[in-house]
């Protein structure tokens, strides 16, 4: 993947960053914040992506990241860290892979059960859960070991 496609891909992500920091209520300040954070994450796992990392992984990897640099931006801008990182990680979620397991499900229901769509079914929620629970734990996990030590950087 080209660097130009690389920054494409991170300037895509920051619209829906800043979308959703705008129905949050984030200051105006942070605004910018929240979509720089969101394409540096995407850009993040992509770039993670590419080198063979799978995406459950890849997104843990760079939810870690956004945290970590969401920590070092709340005392420069007096705000809690959640309010550039919770934005910023919305870009990443697994939307069509809940889909697609959605489908999968619908289609379950309306016909006979089929082995196949079970495997869909279950292959596409799974990566769904794992990418979400990814999300979760790498937001989490700088603001754990940082404020629990109180090494703010």
């Amino acid at each position: 993947m080209s660097l130009f496609e690389l920054l494409f891909k991170g300037a895509l992500a920051a619209i829906p960053a800043l979308g959703f920091a705008l129905l949050f209520n984030v200051p105006v300040r942070a605004l910018k914040y929240c979509a720089i954070l969101g394409a540096i994450g995407v850009m993040c796992r992509v770039s993670l992506m590419n080198y063979g990392l799978s995406i459950e992984l890849a997104t843990l990897f760079a939810a870690i990241v956004v945290g970590s640099l969401g920590i070092w931006l709340s005392p420069r801008l007096v705000a809690p860290p959640k309010v550039f990182t919770v934005a910023a990680v919305i870009p990443m979620l697994p939307g069509v892979y809940a889909f697609k397991s959605m489908t999968a499900l619908v289609q379950l229901n309306q016909q006979d059960y089929s082995p196949e769509l079970l495997a869909i079914l279950f292959d596409n929620f799974l990566t769904t859960l794992f990418v979400i629970g990814g999300l979760a734990l790498g937001l989490a996990l700088p603001g754990l070991i940082f404020y629990r030590r109180r090494w703010i950087i």
